[in-house]
């Protein structure tokens, strides 16, 4: 029997992407479920400079992840566009050229990574014996990273098949298994670097996985020397230069923090700027994976003109995000306090308080104006949006290098935070609304406005009724639920009858059934 060139897709998008987006989501919860209990648990057994060591060098290793050169992003672009095609041959080559020229990127980082172990104190403030700890850590985490490169293609691939149901299945199982492996060492009394190299070791055999669902997606996949063809590198390089911008400037918007901290400060602060950097980061993972999805539904709508779906995507994108994003933004603001004590219950770790305040503005803003973000992407804007957050990215790491000396901390979050303010609420939004032809007034009166209501709302209760909300993380959990759920009532008044009824419907699509809507009065 000949296997077929891939599995066919049922031909109900909403479907496709309620179950990526819903995977996804199960999986980031998953993810911060497990942070919220290995994080405390490893700064309570490890102490705080090493868990700081531990955070500063896995922090540096994330950075190379833009030696890919936006040929990660560029590859799911391009498996899709074949897919469309049914063009086997051109998706085998494109794989295989993808896959080989990774390889070589995993090497360059390894020898980055080696040359960097070798060197770590002349980089960052630390003792001599954190740079001997350190080396071996940051050796051992870069054979994970160097791996990683070529394996990516898998994962490519199957996201380019819009499977990223499957690869969110084995990122939850991944992450059980890692904090199994993670609190096990811990408590049989292994070091850090034993510990290091046990959990790099399952997310090693993870990658296996991952390959396999590359091939369940796509049966057909070959990746061979033969297929490796110059002219598909070439027409990838096209995309993948403004997308390697982008990556390298979301490394400075979003990552590089931990790196100036750790120069200016040394590994103790790095643990106090990890405690808020979980939180915010969960939040904008949390709040953000419906974005991601909708690139290909983008794509396909400005390949057939179809202005009006862009507009739609655009209102109700940034709508829902904002909607999505507000309410916890909200509670991190006014309660970041009683949750640091509650949940980490170490008063050194309290000045991560002031810092979760200020990064929750910049995160609504970034999760608010990811889908102008997408949109401008799939429409033919990336090299302006790659201009953007380069220049993002720039001003960021100036401000925060200039303001940890003066407002320690504190300084580094608002220096994050000015730079994303400016490029979101006057560059990114307004080109968006423009791409669509809606004034920009009218963008934020239909997209942002009933979104931003509810949310001063329920704010102003929240500042009220925080001093009479008893202690503990069980208390500040439940004050956070009612703050929710007070903001989804008012949200579901503030969209008005029609988008209610819209709404419903596309619930109603998604249990196979459709439901009429209702003339609007």
């Amino acid at each position: 029997m000949i296997e077929p060139a891939w599995v066919p897709q049922e031909d109900r998008p909403l479907r496709t992407i309620f179950r990526n987006v819903a995977t996804r989501y199960l999986s980031v919860a998953a993810e911060i479920a497990i942070g919220l209990i290995t994080l405390p648990f490893n700064l309570h057994h490890l102490g705080t400079e090493a868990y700081g060591l531990w955070m500063l060098t896995a922090g540096v290793t994330i950075h190379f992840s833009i030696l890919d050169l936006g040929y990660g992003g560029a590859m799911v672009k391009f498996i899709a566009q074949y897919r469309a095609h049914k063009d086997t041959r051109a998706l085998n080559e494109i794989a295989s050229t993808l896959f080989y020229l990774f390889a070589v990127f995993g090497v360059l980082a390894y020898l980055v990574v080696v040359g960097l172990a070798f060197n770590l104190e002349h980089v960052f403030r630390i003792t001599p014996v954190q740079a001997e700890l350190g080396k071996w850590i940051l050796l051992i985490i870069g054979v994970n990273v160097a791996i990683n490169f070529p394996f990516s293609v898998y994962g490519g691939v199957s996201s380019g098949f819009q499977r990223y149901d499957i690869n969110n299945m084995v990122a939850i199982g991944s992450n059980l298994l890692v904090a199994m492996v993670n609190i096990a060492m811990v408590l049989a009394g292994y070091g850090l670097v034993a510990l290091v190299a046990a959990t790099s070791a399952v997310r090693f055999a993870t990658y296996f996985l991952y390959r396999r669902n590359a091939y369940r997606a796509f049966p057909g996949l070959r990746i061979r020397p033969g297929y490796v063809r110059k002219q598909r590198l070439r027409e990838v390089t096209g995309f993948s230069v403004y997308s390697s911008i982008i990556d390298w400037a979301n490394k400075l918007n979003y990552e590089l923090d931990e790196v100036v901290i750790g120069v200016f400060l040394g590994a103790g602060p790095v643990a106090i700027w990890a405690v808020a950097d979980r939180i915010i980061s969960s939040t904008q993972r949390l709040t953000n994976q419906g974005n991601a999805v909708l690139f290909p539904f983008i794509v396909d709508s400005d390949e057939t003109q179809q202005i009006g779906r862009l507009r739609r995507v655009l209102i109700e994108g940034t709508r829902l995000s904002l909607a999505t994003v507000l309410p916890i933004a909200l509670v991190l603001v006014v309660l970041a306090e009683p949750l640091v004590r509650a949940w980490i219950r170490t008063t050194e770790i309290l000045a991560a308080a002031p810092v979760i305040q200020v990064l929750a503005f910049a995160v609504a803003l970034r999760v608010g104006n990811a889908t102008s973000t997408t949109l401008l992407k799939g429409s033919g804007q990336v090299r302006r949006v790659a201009m953007v957050n380069i220049w993002t990215g720039l001003v960021n790491l100036a401000l925060s290098s200039v303001l940890i000396g003066p407002f320690g901390l504190v300084g580094v979050a608002v220096g994050t935070l000015i730079p994303v303010a400016y490029s979101s609420v006057f560059i990114l939004f307004p080109a968006a609304c423009a791409r669509v032809k809606v004034p920009v007034l009218t963008g934020a009166r239909q997209a942002v406005w009933p979104a931003a209501w509810p949310a001063l709302a329920v704010g102003a209760v929240l500042f009220v009724t925080r001093d009479y909300t008893p202690g503990g993380l069980k208390f500040v959990a439940a004050e956070a639920l009612g703050a929710g759920l007070l903001y989804l009532a008012l949200f579901v008044v503030a969209v008005g009858r029609r988008d209610r009824q819209q709404y419903s419907a596309k619930i109603w699509e998604l249990t196979g059934r459709k439901r009429n809507l209702a003339p609007a009065t």
